[in-house]
């Protein structure tokens, strides 16, 4: 290992490359380990998408005639298909808070403390890890856009996975922000279930969000999954002519641009998991 000696003293220390190389191949040994477990748990992986299919499907082939497209500006299995998509990414990345507990009481997260690389670089790559697993099974419902009236267009694509990808991100880290300071995974779930489901009900998943009343719009306003939400509406209203986004996140009225829609989502994923970072690396 390439290393350095501080003037007038005898101890060596790590060079800053090797000890970035270092901390890069911890990140890349998290990644691994996330997608040799989504390999391996075949069974618990469909079932997840299983979920997000029959709520397109059935929910959406039930109430697309009672829903008229006018209302929407796109057919209803259309109008929802963003929304299923965030329900495919929410929960892999929900779960990567789930084992940062579930590692800290079966005593694998002291022996991962052990390894010579900082607490940070450890917490990003369980972001990294279930971002990327979160993505790849958005991935798999994104196959099934043909059904519901969208095209396969190489650009649109694209531009939906980008989006998954940063709501991939943002969700992990706010599930690591609210993990990293508990012990139990019951409180940990008592807590995603107050918090979550209201997230996902002003999402404007299921329904426009001009139907709420006007304290749950503006709740909408601070919500990342609705955010989330619109960026994937929007990508499609895009490219598909013809398709308009539906009732979309408004600020006073007004609707924010779709780049800058992204920037607080990714802005509100870093605060997270810089937050995340910062508790977790006090001392357990």
């Amino acid at each position: 290992m390439t290393t350095l000696t501080l003037p007038g003293r005898g101890d060596a220390v790590p060079a800053p490359a090797s000890r970035l190389r270092r901390e890069l191949r911890a990140v890349h040994a998290l990644v691994h380990r996330d997608l040799l477990r989504l390999a391996r748990q075949r069974v618990p992986t469909a079932l997840m998408l299983l979920h997000p299919v029959l709520y397109l499907f059935i929910l959406g082939g039930g109430l697309a005639a009672l829903i008229p497209a006018g209302s929407l500006g796109v057919g209803y299995r259309t109008y929802l298909f963003p929304g299923m998509l965030m329900m495919t990414v929410q929960t892999p990345a929900i779960m990567v808070g789930i084992r940062l507990i579930t590692d800290r009481q079966s005593g694998y997260l002291r022996e991962l403390l052990m390894a010579p690389v900082g607490r940070t670089t450890l917490l990003l790559g369980s972001c990294a890890g279930g971002t990327l697993v979160a993505t790849v099974q958005g991935a798999v419902l994104l196959a099934l856009a043909g059904t519901v009236g969208l095209p396969y267009d190489p650009v649109l694509l694209a531009l939906l996975l980008g989006g998954m990808v940063l709501a991939s991100f943002t969700l992990t880290a706010l599930s690591l922000a609210l993990a990293v300071g508990l012990r139990s995974p019951e409180t940990f779930h008592t807590l995603l279930g107050l918090v979550m489901m209201p997230l996902l009900f002003l999402s404007g998943g299921f329904f426009p969000l001009a139907s709420l009343p006007g304290w749950a719009q503006t709740l909408t306003a601070v919500n990342p999954l609705a955010y989330a939400v619109d960026i994937l509406r929007r990508s499609i209203a895009l490219r598909v002519p013809g398709q308009a986004p539906g009732t979309t996140v408004a600020w006073a009225g007004h609707q924010p641009p779709l780049l800058l829609e992204a920037a607080l989502l990714l802005t509100a994923g870093a605060l997270a998991l810089l937050w995340a970072s910062r508790r977790f690396g006090r001392p357990e």
